[in-house]
């Protein structure tokens, strides 16, 4: 699921006069006039929107691309049909955005978010890939990742970079790549070897491949390889080290702040030729920034493919002992200094409910599962873990599988539909309590947006489950709108964070506890248990499924 659930190919015009955000009077025709193109390249779709300076959708596009899994727990994506979709996307909605009257001239500037760890390589000279992209919630790594906890330096890792070793970051994707793709390896030892996030392989197309040799990231982005000191915000040689890495023969991409004016390049071919890009950020950092989340102690919660709650910490990093990741939240640049928070990362969300709907086949299409799961009043006893990567935040189990508990001749389609999201809800309250003890701070309301948060019985269980009100935006483009800010910032469509504190703040849905602490916690007691249950569904020694 992306990180909205809108029906694939389709345009959306919205209405901009419905949406206004109450800003002074000589302000306002200004930034109704003043339009931002924000490329969101998600796990399974692509989407292209242009905003107003108000933060309304006034345009846009997407479509989905393939996901390919060769093996149990691969997953791999066409580095070329991600490119492409970008192109189609930009093509379409700004052909939506000139048929409502719009000039291309009045769009100021582009953003990108993107999704994060993915990991592409290409040859410098060719320009031309070498694997398929490996996706973020990748597991083929699991054995690798047991060899290297072993090895000398590996309990100093964290504090460097704020991730654990795991299937996660990117740094464990390229291991796997020089183990297996001799091609990987040759173009390493001739020192042609070019890594890239999503981030830096769209922005080195879209620039014009290897003719502008444009090869950037950004912080947030570039924080979660795992080969970057949180601290410095630098390449860290102790963990390139440590991976055995030589950054001469290894071509890195600059890192460069979120928003900037030069550092990004423009597009070089399309109805949009010549426009400078000037913010990159990952997806999940996006969403922080498109939920305003500017103070320490504020925090949102995306329901996408996978669910990511970031926390607001401030300044300095602060590393985890709680099995959170410590990453960039945003990082604007110029006078203003990098930003931290905790990250509380599910692999499996959005993707449960397409498992459901695809595979069991217990609706037509991922917005008709609540439907599904309302036709019960509840669970039924039935708990899901969703355990299809591994467990991510706060667990960090890998050798768990997706696994059904409670299921007796009761249990109807319903209650396993209900158990798919509540999957989600409960993985949340984990991060919850865990970001409560990294920070000695309870939050008081979360701010979610995502596909999943369309239904209203999944958030009304969020709430119940966290014991906390779950705030809901009514314009959902969160991820998008933060690229759209960042850029924003670089070209002066906005210069200070007050300026953006009534965007997407009006119709709001609240949704508050309706049940019991006590029942609550009963709740979440049956789902710690079937947490444990789930281990061990791997051979230790190998990584293969038990026969």
């Amino acid at each position: 699921m992306s990180s909205s659930t809108h029906n694939p190919q389709a345009k959306h015009m919205i209405d901009e006069e419905s949406q206004i955000k109450q800003v002074p009077q000589q302000d306002e025709e200004k930034l109704k006039n003043w339009y931002i193109g924000s490329i969101d390249q998600g796990t399974t779709s692509t989407r292209f929107l242009i905003f107003n300076g108000l933060g309304v959708p006034v345009a846009s596009h997407q479509i989905e691309f393939k996901q390919m899994y060769p093996h149990s727990g691969w997953m791999e994506q066409d580095p070329y049909e991600i490119v492409e979709s970008v192109h189609t996307c930009i093509q379409e909605a700004t052909k939506s955005f000139t048929e409502m009257g719009n000039s291309i001239d009045d769009i100021k500037t582009i953003g990108i978010t993107s999704q994060r760890e993915t990991t592409i390589l290409w040859d410098r000279d060719t320009g031309q890939t070498l694997y398929n992209a490996i996706a973020w919630p990748d597991t083929r790594t699991q054995t690798i990742v047991r060899e290297l906890k072993a090895k000398k330096g590996a309990d100093k890792l964290q504090d460097i970079c704020g991730l654990p070793l795991s299937t996660y970051p990117s740094a464990l994707k390229l291991t796997w790549l020089f183990r297996n793709v001799d091609e990987v390896q040759q173009t390493y030892e001739a020192g042609r070897l070019m890594f890239g996030t999503i981030d830096t392989w769209l922005l080195y197309n879209l620039n014009g491949g290897k003719d502008k040799n444009v090869h950037v990231t950004d912080s947030t982005n570039a924080s979660r390889t795992m080969f970057v000191n949180l601290h410095t915000l630098q390449y860290s040689p102790e963990v390139l080290d440590f991976f055995n890495l030589d950054p001469k023969k290894l071509i890195l991409p600059k890192i460069v702040p979120c928003s900037d004016a030069e550092a990004f390049g423009s597009l070089a071919s399309g109805p949009l030729k010549g426009k400078k890009i000037t913010g990159c950020l990952g997806d999940q950092s996006a969403a922080l920034v498109g939920q305003l989340a500017f103070e320490p102690g504020m925090a949102k919660n995306t329901y996408g493919t996978g669910c990511f709650l970031l926390y607001n910490v401030g300044e300095k990093p602060v590393m985890s002992t709680h099995g959170l990741l410590a990453t960039v939240a945003y990082n604007f640049g110029g006078k203003r200094k990098p930003v931290y928070a905790l990250e509380g990362s599910i692999a499996v969300a959005g993707s449960a409910v397409k498992y459901v709907v695809n595979n069991l086949k217990f609706a037509e299409s991922s917005d008709k599962i609540s439907d599904c799961a309302a036709t019960v009043e509840d669970n039924g006893g039935c708990y899901f873990v969703t355990a299809f990567s591994g467990l991510f935040a706060p667990y960090w189990i890998d050798d768990a599988r997706g696994t059904i508990f409670g299921i007796t001749q009761y249990t109807q389609q319903g209650h396993i539909a209900r158990a798919a999201m509540e999957a989600t809800c409960f993985q949340t309250k984990a991060i919850l309590d865990a970001m409560e003890k990294d920070s000695g701070h309870k939050l008081t309301e979360l701010a979610v947006d995502g596909g999943m948060t369309d239904s209203d019985l999944c958030m009304q269980t969020q709430a119940d489950i966290i014991n906390i009100p779950v705030d809901r935006p009514m314009m959902r483009e969160t991820t998008a709108l933060g690229a759209a800010i960042v850029a924003g910032f670089a070209v002066d469509v906005w210069t200070e964070f007050e300026e953006l504190k009534e965007i997407n703040k009006e119709d709001r849905t609240i949704f508050k506890p309706q049940i019991s602490q006590k029942d609550s916690d009963k709740m979440y007691s049956r789902w710690t248990k079937a947490v444990e249950m789930s281990k061990g569904w791997l051979d230790s020694e190998n990584g293969n499924r038990l026969q």
